[in-house]
């Protein structure tokens, strides 16, 4: 590090792009953005403030009644004691054996979401696997609560892995723009979600490329219930949440009738179609799936849907869908029709055909790039092969011993004694977090490493302050972006916060696996280690990539991977042969009916799309709960990170929740009004935004507050999953539902 007083300037990179960062006195003073990014996310104006905060965790602390006499009732209202490391370290390693000893491996959770810093080797997700099976291993989960439920259905309808499918399987914005016509986007395309993306996304250019689009003639619809789930001067096509399936049925539905499906496509490309139609007409059920059915079921006039299909018949057509559609209950079944449609239109593996997912989810995806794997801290081996879908975290604690079906699978939830988090807040993403808080008293000890005092740091026993992006030394990159960075060390640990690597080599020592863990390394050697694997990588591939003491030197370069053929559209070999060159599916095709999934006997997951009513939605309302609630990702910040900046922030909080004029009118509510949201599994605080941009019926309360106190009295920051259901999508995915719920609103 510099002199303390020198004054400094310097380029980092996190998940929401690069910036520029002041530094003064070993502290943060102002960020400003990064010169190559055309958009840049405001999201950096808050770090100064978040990196400094008082809510930081200065000390490793231990629960106080978990201290005294192991008492695991308390979690989230006790007090903590702060201890030497030494102590910390001593206590927290002797409780990892215990557990090991008495109960096996398999009472360990490891949980982590993989979003704690941008940077390669102190990737907190990586580092706690990796000490977890340098002990023998812990019971792991599958999937994302971002997408968990489009990666198990997917694979079966492409065989494809769902995140390689979104990432080297679908077109990119050149391709798009230069041969799409008509852009039908369920859910929308929205540029305040693609400010972020795994790893960093240095040029944000969604809101660019539907300028390009305009320009260029396209159509671009988007059907959702916001209108600005989509750029400005897209046609909204305002849409009941959870009907998408419903109607993309009517528009398969008059394909077929009006002799629009391309039968030519189904007949080489796809198989199952002919258990599939019977269904789609009305023959299996009495219920053909026409626009006059679907328009009810999903607010849209039946004129409205013929006219669309009849033009995504006539015209080059791309179907994008939102990740947000499957994170709601029977979620694989939008999803999987959208597959099902496309086919019917049959230009999938054409240029600006077909279908797409997760495009403005993350700014990752449609980027054109070569992908250059490597800078990855392996995990190692997990010993242990139970497992559970990421979003029945919840379940697990509830209900140890208690069978549950998932994929085909049947297995038991494990009985779970210790639980190791690091890098997420599962008590911002998880659903129905007063049900979660219940579950999290169960297991005998919970160790967090966590910089910031959050709901989840302060529901643990033992807590470990770790330090963020700034205060180590790391390597920025990502596969889907074309930026390589150095990220100094900014500024000195606050506190005696300490890296993840720091605390798990000193806990390896103590239990003996030192040497599995740091294989004798440093946390610098391990950077050169990473750093020149992935330079060789490079250099098999064509690129050249600088020295690491150069890079130090340059703080970032582009490189040389930008792939921008317009006509690029990796399904097309398929398309062309789809004998020579076969999906991985069992049919070697797309498969319209699974005999696979028929298999499963699953009655919330058919053999073929089907529509499904959710539990909750505007088609089951009550004057208890008669709005349907949706809760998108926040504009302000990435998940909950930096929330402690924006909390204190003079009015930013509690969060707004958007409301249609007539149901604020019915209710007596104004812009700026404090509302309470609320239904029969909590409530919470919020700020009133009055505007006809929502559908009526609907409220929309972003993600990311910190949860409050628990109990059912009121969650101050406006925390929208206080109110979500917490169950799966279905049998089959087990993903999360959080748009799936009703509640009411109030003026306070």
């Amino acid at each position: 590090m510099r002199n303390k007083s020198e004054y400094v300037t310097k380029v980092t990179s996190s998940h929401w792009g690069a910036f520029e960062v002041d530094v003064q006195d070993g502290r943060i003073v102002r960020t400003r953005p990064f010169s190559e990014d055309p958009c840049p996310s405001a999201i950096p104006d808050i770090l100064p403030k978040a990196v400094h905060h008082p809510t930081r965790v200065a000390r490793p602390s231990v629960r106080r009644g978990w201290l005294e006499n192991r008492d695991r009732t308390e979690r989230g209202s006790d007090t903590f004691v702060e201890l030497s490391w030494d102590e910390a370290l001593d206590i927290a390693a002797a409780e990892l054996c215990r557990v090991r000893e008495v109960h096996g491996n398999e009472a360990i959770y490891g949980g982590s979401y993989g979003w704690g810093s941008a940077g390669r080797f102190h990737h907190a997700q990586s580092q706690v696997h990796r000490f977890l099976n340098s002990i023998g291993g812990y019971v792991a989960s599958f999937g994302s609560y971002s997408t968990g439920c489009a990666q198990a259905i997917m694979p079966h309808v492409f065989g494809v892995p769902f995140l390689k499918l979104n990432y080297e399987h679908q077109d990119g914005w050149p391709t798009i723009a230069a041969n799409t016509e008509t852009l039908v986007m369920f859910g929308g395309v929205n540029p305040k979600n693609s400010q972020v993306s795994m790893g960093g996304v240095t040029r944000h250019e969604t809101a660019l490329w539907f300028e390009t689009f305009a320009k260029n003639g396209m159509r671009c619809i988007n059907i959702g219930p916001q209108r600005t789930d989509a750029p400005e001067g897209c046609e909204w096509v305002s849409l009941k949440p959870g009907s998408d399936t419903a109607l993309m049925l009517a528009m398969a539905y008059v394909l077929e009738t009006e002799h629009l499906t391309d039968q030519e496509f189904l007949a080489r490309c796809t198989t199952g179609f002919e258990r599939f139609r019977p269904y789609l007409m009305g023959d299996t059920d009495g219920s053909p799936k026409s626009p006059e059915w679907a328009g009810p079921i999903c607010g849209v006039d039946p004129d409205t849907i013929r006219i669309l299909a009849r033009r995504m018949a006539a015209t080059r057509t791309l179907i994008t869908v939102a990740w947000s559609l499957q994170r709601g209950e029977h979620g694989e079944q939008p999803y999987w029709m959208s597959a099902v449609l496309a086919a019917m239109l049959g230009q999938i593996g054409l240029p600006g055909g077909g279908v797409g997912y997760g495009y403005g989810a993350i700014g990752g995806v449609g980027k054109s790039l070569k992908g250059l794997r490597g800078a990855t801290f392996s995990q190692g081996e997990n010993p242990v092969r139970k497992f559970i879908p990421v979003a029945r975290v919840g379940d697990m604690l509830r209900h140890p011993g208690e069978i549950y079906a998932f994929n085909g699978r049947r297995e038991a939830y494990p009985d779970i004694r210790l639980v190791y988090w690091a890098g997420g807040n599962p008590f911002h993403h998880h659903q129905d977090l007063n049900g979660l808080h219940d579950a999290w008293q169960r297991p005998e000890t919970i160790i967090v490493n966590e910089p910031w005092w959050t709901a989840t740091a302060k529901r643990a026993d033992i807590v470990f302050p770790a330090t963020t992006p700034y205060e180590r030394e790391d390597i920025g990159r990502s596969n889907f972006d074309d930026y390589l960075f150095h990220m100094p060390q900014l500024i000195p640990p606050v506190g005696e916060a300490r890296d993840d690597y720091a605390i798990f080599a000193g806990l390896a020592k103590r239990l003996g696996v030192e040497e599995t863990f740091t294989e004798g390394r440093s946390a610098g050697e391990w950077l050169r280690v990473l750093y020149d694997d992935y330079r060789n990588i490079a250099r098999d591939e064509g690129v050249d990539v600088p020295s690491f003491e150069t890079l130090r030197d340059m703080n970032w370069v582009r490189l040389p991977i930008q792939q921008d053929t317009p006509n690029r559209t990796l399904f097309a070999p398929f398309r062309e042969d789809p004998e020579a060159a076969p999906l991985p599916t069992p049919s070697g095709k797309i498969e319209i009916f699974s005999e696979t999934i028929d298999g499963f006997g699953y009655d919330d997951c058919r053999g073929h799309p089907v529509w499904l009513p959710p539990t909750e939605w505007l088609g089951v309302a009550t004057s208890e709960a008669p709005l349907h609630l949706v809760s998108p990702q926040p504009g302000d910040k990435l998940h909950s990170q930096l929330e402690s900046a924006l909390a204190d922030e003079d009015g930013a909080r509690p969060e707004k929740v958007v409301i249609h004029p007539a149901d604020a009118a019915f209710r007596k509510i104004k812009t700026g009004d404090p509302v309470r949201v609320f239904n029969d599994r909590g409530a919470c605080r919020a700020r009133a935004v009055v505007s006809d941009d929502i559908r009526q019926g609907v409220v929309s309360l972003p993600t990311g507050a910190w949860f409050g106190d628990p109990g059912g009295n009121i969650d101050p920051a406006g925390n929208p999953n206080v109110l979500t259901r917490d169950v799966g999508t279905s049998r089959l995915g087990q993903g999360c539902s959080a748009h799936t719920a009703l509640v009411d609103v109030a003026r306070i």
